[in-house]
């Protein structure tokens, strides 16, 4: 078990990427409660389950040098309580990207639903005018030169942002909205 810095980990947008670091994450907040557990029944973080003994020595030396008297535990509760804002954040961005979003075609060009990279791309036949192009911008469409596609983060904000733009309303009559999965219905349960 590695023991992970929660302070630099970023927050990836691929649905592997986000269950991987979901999963790291709901594993050092399991280790950090353990050693916090070891560590109130012992005293000492040495032979604390999913750490190291470098790791424990370290985390003993801390507690040990502090001078706070609300950090006399290996993980303190912000810890505990940023790493479980950090799940619950990570389990709401999977649901969403697991939702699923779908392309179309517009009147010159086409849009795509990057999953891979998480993007809502809008790929143009020609170069679009100085009017369309501010209207991209304000809809929060960025261009990129690698992918040369205007896009934006894939989610429910930029189907509604893409429908608002006259220009990239598909050619088949239908609403962008229309051309999006369903949401599935919550089951209200039994009374």
């Amino acid at each position: 078990m590695a023991y992970y810095n929660t302070k630099t980990v970023s927050e990836p947008q691929s649905a592997e990427k986000l269950t991987e670091e979901l999963n790291k994450c709901v594993e050092l907040q399991t280790v950090m409660k353990e050693v916090n557990a070891y560590w109130r029944k012992f005293g000492t973080c040495v032979g604390a389950p999913g750490i190291t003994e470098a790791q424990a020595q370290k985390l003993d030396e801390k507690i040990a040098t502090t001078r706070y008297s609300w950090e006399k535990q290996p993980f303190s509760s912000y810890d505990l309580t940023n790493n479980n804002s950090k799940i619950k954040r990570l389990e709401s961005k999977a649901k969403e990207v697991s939702k699923g979003f779908e392309g179309w075609e517009f009147n010159g060009g086409t849009a795509v639903a990057n999953t891979e990279l998480n993007r809502l791309q809008l790929l143009f036949d020609e170069r679009p005018d100085k009017e369309k192009h501010s209207a991209l911008r304000h809809a929060g469409f960025v261009y990129s030169h690698t992918n040369d596609a205007y896009q934006r983060q894939l989610n429910d904000n930029a189907i509604y942002a893409a429908g608002r733009l006259d220009f990239v309303k598909p050619s088949d009559g239908r609403t962008v909205r229309e051309h999006q999965p369903k949401a599935p219905v919550k089951d209200s349960g039994a009374r």
